[in-house]
């Protein structure tokens, strides 16, 4: 499933694109149909992400939520438009690009009243301006609950998901299983605001980069990683091979149903 920096990513894209002019919006599959024809010819007032949901924004009765889920994803092109291929859920086209959309978890039109019910039961997403830390830290710091299952709750934090957890527990040498009561503000406060720049970077590069300068390829004289996510990374699918700070073996186990990965010596208990 996309990680936050990726919804980010395409709310700004579709933003700089889209808004400011009306756009065509249509269903190629049919099942968006009955919305896009609500939609289709009024302009887009704005394009934005809040963690892992992305919004198409026409005004305060019509706003498409969208959730990619685990097989959803965006085709961007350039005009000419071409014939749909695949199932497209939704199509915009503006005046230089057009953007299909396949696959989502959702696609529905809202209001804003229907986006502040949803916002109101998500955490501060470290992508957002308006993000409130404290809101995390007040749910985390009372919590029996490991911070590798905390930091995967997007009523928690919103937008962080199996590559960020991974990488910003080692990052900052934190065991996935210390329970949120256990963890010091301080080192949360360091968190957050490393969770900050690395997603940053993310919607930037459009791949999660969580290695510091020092431990590149290029300086540490290794092969670069290759991985269908990209990136260079700590432990996060990196599991049976050497730590690259103390060569220890990283280590794997599944929590919640996801793949979790930590080196036992960086990160102890």
């Amino acid at each position: 499933m996309p990680e936050g920096h990726t919804l980010h990513r395409h709310a700004r894209m579709h933003h700089r694109r889209y808004a400011g002019h009306p756009v065509a919006v249509s269903s190629p599959q049919g099942r968006f149909a009955a919305q896009a024809s609500l939609l289709d010819g009024r302009k887009l007032a704005r394009a934005e992400a809040h963690g892992k949901h992305l919004f198409h924004v026409y005004g305060p009765d019509a706003i498409v939520h969208i959730h990619l889920g685990l097989a959803g994803i965006f085709d961007e092109r350039k005009l000419p438009l071409l014939a749909p291929v695949g199932q497209v859920r939704m199509r915009v086209a503006g005046r230089t690009h057009w953007t299909d959309l396949r696959g989502p978890n959702a696609c529905e039109l809202w209001t804003s009243d229907d986006v502040a019910r949803l916002q109101a039961r998500l955490g501060p997403d470290p992508l957002r301006k308006d993000a409130d830390p404290e809101k995390a830290w007040t749910r985390i710091s009372k919590s029996r609950v490991s911070l590798a299952a905390l930091l995967m709750d997007q009523a928690v934090l919103a937008g962080v998901g199996n590559v960020y957890r991974a990488e910003i527990l080692f990052r900052h040498g934190v065991a996935p299983m210390t329970t949120g009561r256990e963890l010091d503000q301080i080192v949360f406060k360091e968190m957050w605001d490393d969770l900050v720049e690395l997603m940053n970077y993310g919607v930037k590069a459009g791949q999660i980069d969580t290695v510091r300068p020092e431990h590149m390829p290029e300086v540490m004289g290794r092969e670069p990683r290759k991985d269908a996510h990209g990136g260079e990374v700590y432990v996060y699918r990196r599991h049976g091979l050497p730590c690259y700070i103390c060569g220890t073996e990283v280590a794997k186990a599944e929590l919640a149903g996801r793949n979790l990965f930590w080196c036992p010596t960086c990160q102890p208990e």
